[in-house]
C-alpha cells in the first residue's frame, strides 16, 4: 500500500504541459459517473433538515464506504443540556446505502435502518414507509445548499476549497 500511495504521490507532482503540476482527481474528489466528471455530498442531517455532517467522495464512489465516516462525525447537542448526543435513533437513507454491510454496522451501534432495498434484494417485511417519507427533508437540503451557485457548479478545482464552501453554506442554513 505504501508503493501505490508513493507512486500516487509522484504522479501528482508530475509537471503536465504548460509547467503546472497536475492534480489526482480521486484525491479532489472528482470521478466519472452517469451524469460524467462530478463530486457526489454525503449528508447526515438532522430531522429538521440541517446538515450535520457533509463528506465528500468522488462520483463513481460507492455510497457504503462513506457510512463510518458520517457516523463517527457530528455531535448534536441536547436541549437540556448534558452530553451530545453522537447516536441517532433511526437512519432513514436511499437505495444507494442498502447493503447488508451498512446494515450490519447501524445494528451494532443500535441504530434502527429506514432504508429501501434494491430490486435484486431480498424485500424487508418491517419497512417504515412514513418514516422514510420524512428523507424528504435531506431533498429539501440539498436544494437548499444547490441554492449557492458556487457549490451547484463546483468552481473550485481543490476539494478543500469546494467543502469550505459547502460548510459555510450549512453554516447560513444553520443561522
Amino acid at each position: 500500500m505504501g508503493v501505490a500511495l508513493h507512486r500516487r504521490q509522484r504522479r501528482a507532482r508530475a509537471p503536465t504541459c504548460g509547467g503546472r503540476k497536475g492534480g489526482d482527481p480521486a484525491a479532489e474528489a472528482l470521478g466519472w459517473s452517469r451524469g460524467g466528471f462530478s463530486t457526489k455530498l454525503h449528508v447526515r442531517a438532522e430531522r429538521g433538515g440541517k446538515p450535520v455532517v457533509i463528506v465528500l467522495t468522488a462520483g463513481e464512489r460507492n455510497e457504503q464506504l462513506v457510512v463510518p465516516d458520517l457516523l463517527d462525525q457530528g455531535a448534536i447537542r441536547r436541549s437540556g443540556g448534558g452530553r451530545p448526543r453522537l447516536r441517532p435513533c433511526r437512519v432513514a437513507g436511499d437505495r444507494g446505502y442498502s447493503s447488508a454491510t451498512v446494515r450490519a454496522r447501524l445494528r451494532q451501534r443500535g441504530i434502527g435502518a429506514v432504508i429501501p432495498t434494491r430490486s435484486n434484494q431480498r424485500r424487508r417485511p418491517r419497512f417504515d414507509r412514513a418514516a422514510y417519507r420524512q428523507r424528504n427533508g435531506v431533498e429539501r437540503l440539498f436544494n437548499r445548499l444547490k441554492q449557492y451557485r458556487a457549490i451547484a457548479t463546483r468552481y473550485d478545482k481543490r476539494k478543500e476549497m469546494y467543502h469550505a464552501g459547502l460548510t459555510f453554506a450549512a453554516i447560513l442554513l444553520w443561522i
